[in-house]
């Protein structure tokens, strides 16, 4: 999801501020990604999954907007338990990499940042739901691309070993790379993965995204070279993000056809197949409109048939500040959960 001002809101998970501005630019549970089981010994191609939410929150960070409850809030655990009623199992939780640590991305924690962030995820998992650490930077710190993979791995080995015990956190290394050089992607996912497991962080998966907002229908042209990636663990899971309307941006309500889902993740699904590799859409939505409901469903329906590289989708996004924003699951009221949340039910756990 791309946003100009970077206002982004959750339900259950992180920080947020006002309403969003973006930029151009079942069955019973058939997916597998999210039961309890997929943290213990069983590969993720293997486990159960069910799953279907995002959650996020936060503001472009700069020194003065660091004020909780004005600049940025943190999820209503009481909205993450509504949603786990609804049998959502999976809640990424957004943060900002400057209000986490506002030295360096090697320095020290703002502790009470990291008590606020601790306290959603544990809320989280203490019910039996997944929670994903998501650093939602696109690739930037302080405004600029993060060009030291030392100093990215570093910053991963000191968070993930706040997190190495909790078998139900997943690391998810950035959201949506953009405008870098490729290979740099493929070295900064590759030092997240290198730092988490250095942390001890062994039982836990990893979400990896790519470049270009790591869109689903660009995959296999833009990030074919991610297939190298490599974990000692073998829990490597590729984070693909797809909105269905004319440029994918997710800025509109409407969507181009009724097919236009599953024809945008058609080519990523071939690309994890011939790679042997798994995926998670971690990033959907569509406007409350037939034409959406039609496509959305057909999407899903089709990632449930091929769930042997899709472990899940995570809808964007909920959360206490999205007030009016066309894709808001925040129950009781918002958009998407009166208006969407019936065609989502057929493939939650």
């Amino acid at each position: 999801m791309k946003f100009s001002n970077f206002v982004l809101i959750a339900a259950a998970a992180s920080t947020a501020v006002a309403a969003p501005a973006k930029e151009q630019k079942k069955r019973a549970s058939v997916f597998q990604c999210c039961s309890e089981a997929m943290s213990l010994e069983l590969s993720l191609a293997k486990t159960p999954f069910l799953a279907l939410m995002y959650v996020m929150v936060t503001r472009e960070y700069t020194p003065a907007n660091c004020l909780k409850g004005k600049d940025f809030t943190f999820p209503d655990p009481s909205a993450i338990n509504t949603l786990i009623g609804k049998r959502m199992n999976i809640f990424r939780i957004q943060f900002l990499m400057e209000r986490l640590v506002p030295g360096s991305m090697t320095g020290s924690y703002n502790e009470e940042y990291l008590a606020n962030l601790t306290s959603v995820v544990n809320a989280v998992t203490k019910a039996g739901s997944y929670a994903v650490l998501d650093p939602h930077n696109f690739g930037r710190y302080n405004g600029q691309i993060i060009s030291s993979t030392a100093d990215f791995q570093t910053f991963w080995r000191n968070l993930a070993g706040k997190f190495k015990s909790n078998n139900l956190v997943i690391f998810d290394t950035n959201n949506e790379y953009h405008d870098m050089d490729q290979t740099l992607v493929l070295n900064l996912n590759q030092a997240a993965i290198n730092g988490i497991r250095a942390a001890g962080a062994t039982s836990q998966y990893i979400f990896v995204e790519g470049n270009s907002y790591t869109g689903a229908w660009t995959w296999a042209n833009v990030n074919d070279n991610l297939k190298a990636l490599t974990d000692p663990q073998n829990k490597i899971v590729y984070e693909m993000h797809q909105y269905l309307d004319s440029d994918g941006s997710g800025t509109s309500a409407s969507c181009v056809s009724t097919t236009i889902g599953k024809e945008r993740v058609t080519a990523a699904t071939q690309w994890l197949k011939d790679n042997g590799k798994v995926g998670i859409l971690g990033e959907f939505a569509g406007g409350v409109n037939d034409q959406c409901r039609t496509a959305i469903s057909g999407m899903l329906e089709y990632l449930a048939q091929n769930t042997d590289v899709w472990k899940g989708a995570l809808w964007w996004a909920a959360g206490p500040w999205w007030g009016d924003y066309m894709f808001n699951m925040e129950p009781p009221s918002g958009a998407a959960y009166v208006g969407m949340l019936d065609i989502l039910e057929p493939y939650l756990g």
